[in-house]
C-alpha cells in the first residue's frame, strides 16, 4: 500500500509537472504566434503606410496643378465676361450714335448748340452752367475754343 501511495503521489506530481510543462508550451506558442502576428501586422501596415505617402506625394504636385488651371480658368473667364459687357455696351452706344437726333441732343447738352433762329439759354444753378462758370472765362470764348480746352484736358489726363 506503502508503494500504491507513492505511485499516486509520484504519478500525481508527475502529471502535475506534465501538465505545467504542457502549460507553458502553451502560453510560449500563444505568445510567439501572437508576436509573429504582431510583426506581420507591423510590416503590413509599414507597407500600406509607404504606399500612401507614395500616392499622396506622386498626387500632390498634380493636385495643386489642377487647382491654379482652375483659378486661372476663373479668372479668364470673369475676363471673358467683362469683355462681352464692354462689348455690348459699346454696341449700344454706337448704335445711338447713329440716331441722328441722339447726336443733335449731345451736341445741344454739351456744346450748347442751337440752331439759326434759336435763341440759347443757360439756366443758372443748372449743372452745366455751374461746370461752366468753374472754368476761366469759358462763358466768355466762342464753343469752339471750350471743345479744342476739353481735348487738350483730356489729353492731358491720359499723358502725364
Amino acid at each position: 500500500m506503502a508503494r500504491r501511495g507513492d505511485r499516486d503521489r509520484f504519478s500525481t506530481a508527475t502529471s502535475l509537472r506534465l501538465l505545467g510543462e504542457q502549460t507553458a508550451a502553451r502560453v510560449y506558442r500563444s505568445q510567439n504566434r501572437r508576436q509573429a502576428r504582431r510583426s506581420r501586422l507591423t510590416g503590413r501596415a509599414a507597407f500600406l503606410a509607404l504606399i500612401v505617402c507614395s500616392l499622396v506625394v506622386a498626387l500632390a504636385y498634380p493636385m495643386r496643378q489642377y487647382v491654379s488651371q482652375r483659378a486661372d480658368i476663373a479668372d479668364q473667364e470673369r475676363r471673358i465676361d467683362e469683355a462681352r459687357e464692354v462689348v455690348e455696351q459699346l454696341r449700344d452706344e454706337k448704335a445711338r450714335l447713329q440716331d441722328d437726333m441722339y447726336i443733335q441732343r449731345l451736341a445741344r447738352e454739351h456744346l450748347h448748340l442751337v440752331h439759326p433762329g434759336e435763341t440759347g439759354y443757360i439756366m443758372i444753378g443748372s449743372e452745366a452752367a455751374e461746370r461752366r462758370r468753374s472754368e476761366e472765362g469759358a462763358a466768355d470764348r466762342p464753343w469752339y475754343s471750350n471743345v479744342w480746352d476739353g481735348v487738350d484736358k483730356a489729353d492731358r489726363k491720359q499723358h502725364p
